[in-house]
């Protein structure tokens, strides 16, 4: 009788912690949900020409350079609040391909580049913020001959994405006014990129900037608009593909 209670407690037991875990899980989308930035009414535009899927933001190249775009977003950031200077490069002749991953968070699934990969076709990858970071590791870890060059938006390589002992093309672009980016860290991260490695600052750019989903928390006032950032990132990006033909 002993044993039957007991494993009935048990039962309960693991029932309820089941619950528990069950509803933390929820909860913690909730908040994660509530707490991602969302994009502004600017994108919408932008958006008309972009397919997108479950898993990604296609903005299709106007004519055709061979040389796809493949973006991680920062944490927490909407995927669509890049589609204004995502829809200025494609316009320019590159297919742009905006990752989208599980509660707005590449560190999730930092291979999701494997389903963006063009079959056969010479691509660059990069991202913002934490998004840089997980680009970095997939260009580390994989590096194939297709890969013709990473890049960072207020982002840098960690050890796990060191990329100085490679020698791809790299841009790192930067806003002055950047409020969040771990300038510490950023400095000492310069030892793990090659030396091919374009360095820009956008004079009055902050770290929302180089998206378009409003302020960002412990960032600093931009002293441009967002359009003129957008407009900065889509020439800063251009004027570098163009050198990996």
């Amino acid at each position: 009788m002993r044993k039957k209670n007991n494993s009935r407690r048990i039962k309960s037991g693991l029932l309820i912690i089941l619950l528990l875990l069950s509803l933390s899980g929820v909860m913690g989308g909730l908040w994660l949900k509530h707490h991602t930035y969302q994009p502004t009414a600017a994108t919408r535009q932008a958006l008309q020409s972009a397919t997108v899927k479950r898993d990604q933001i296609i903005f299709p190249a106007h004519g055709q350079r061979q040389l796809t775009v493949i973006f991680y977003p920062g944490a927490l950031v909407e995927p669509a609040s890049y589609a204004p200077w995502a829809h200025q490069v494609a316009q320019a002749g590159y297919t742009v391909k905006i990752a989208r991953f599980p509660l707005n968070l590449a560190i999730l699934a930092p291979k999701q580049a494997r389903a963006l990969v063009p079959a056969h076709q010479a691509y660059v990858i990069g991202g913002h913020s934490l998004g840089g970071v997980m680009a970095a590791r997939w260009a580390h870890q994989h590096h194939p001959a297709a890969l013709k060059g990473v890049f960072f938006f207020a982002s840098y390589p960690d050890q796990k994405g060191r990329l100085d002992h490679t020698s791809l093309p790299v841009l790192s672009l930067t806003g002055s006014r950047d409020g969040v980016l771990n300038w510490s860290r950023f400095r000492t991260a310069q030892k793990y990129l090659p030396r091919e490695t374009t360095k820009q600052t956008i004079t009055g750019g902050n770290h929302a900037g180089f998206g378009a989903y409003g302020p960002q928390k412990g960032d600093r006032a931009a002293t441009i608009s967002n359009h003129a950032q957008q407009t900065a990132i889509a020439q800063a990006l251009l004027k570098w593909l163009a050198t990996l033909h």
